[in-house]
């Protein structure tokens, strides 16, 4: 009878509605729960987590030319009584890496990388491979995501050394792999250095080193917001080169470069009010 029906009749469906939505949410979750369990869709949802961690993190980015590897990291402190937490790391003389993601992680594979470094001078008299110890550090990554009692490591690198071929760029991966490069940057914000770097690519490979320097930097200042800007406390630059062993650029070094970097064209605009 019309007495037994509700006053809306969109009652009649918002049951249904909300078993179906509490359907969807589950069959979501249920396939998120660890890394070795495929979505419907073909993915595995815990490896895109931790890749989307190290999208989250502090930028970082590197370029080289026929001689040199520069790395650039910006670093963010956890208040203002704190000190600025170290991004880029430093493996062997010819070798170190910059950092976007969860530091921790990154600190066990700076022990891994140090401990291979160490065994091959040991053995071989002779410094590391950058590339075989890239491949090595992903294989390690990639087993993480295998065992349903690990998790991936929820970190990504940006690997530059010098070997008898030359300097060397790497990007590892949670999930895995591993790309060699010119010129890359990773963590938040980084679309702006890569749309730099894409810009003026083409001249890297006939940079000196004060060019080159200058152009990381002018990548790095692409990715701090507009009320934002470098400072040799926030910024570590670091260079090797085929002739030389890892070095960090004191602040008297990194101030003269930031003095001269381009002034941010969209600080007026932004700051008018609306």
């Amino acid at each position: 009878s019309r007495r037994n029906l509700p006053a809306n009749p969109s009652d009649l469906v918002a049951p249904a509605l909300r078993k179906e939505n509490l359907a969807t949410m589950f069959r979501n979750h249920q396939y998120d729960m660890d890394c070795i369990t495929w979505s419907p869709n073909g993915r595995i949802l815990q490896v895109e987590y931790a890749m989307e961690a190290v999208k989250q993190g502090t930028p970082v980015l590197a370029l080289r030319n026929k001689t040199h590897v520069v790395l650039v990291a910006f670093k963010r402190a956890q208040s203002e009584l704190a000190q600025h937490q170290k991004k880029i790391v430093k493996v062997d003389e010819h070798m170190a890496f910059g950092l976007s993601g969860l530091t921790a992680d990154a600190a066990v594979l700076a022990d891994y990388m140090r401990n291979e470094c160490l065994n091959h001078r040991y053995v071989f008299d002779a410094p590391m491979n950058v590339g075989r110890l890239v491949a090595q550090v992903a294989d390690k990554s990639q087993q993480k995501t295998q065992n349903s009692s690990k998790r991936p490591f929820g970190v990504g690198l940006l690997v530059a050394g010098c070997d008898e071929k030359g300097p060397h760029l790497f990007e590892t991966c949670p999930s895995g792999n591993y790309f060699e490069y010119y010129a890359m940057a990773i963590g938040g914000r980084s679309t702006s250095a890569k749309t730099y770097l894409e810009k003026y690519f083409s001249e890297f490979e006939s940079c000196d080193l004060d060019a080159l320097v200058k152009h990381a930097l002018e990548a790095m200042n692409k990715t701090t917001a507009s009320d934002q800007s470098l400072t040799v406390k926030n910024t570590s630059v670091a260079v090797i080169s085929t002739t030389s062993p890892y070095r960090e650029l004191s602040e008297e070094e990194l101030q003269k470069v930031i003095d001269t970097l381009e002034e941010k064209k969209d600080e007026p605009r932004e700051e008018e009010p609306a």
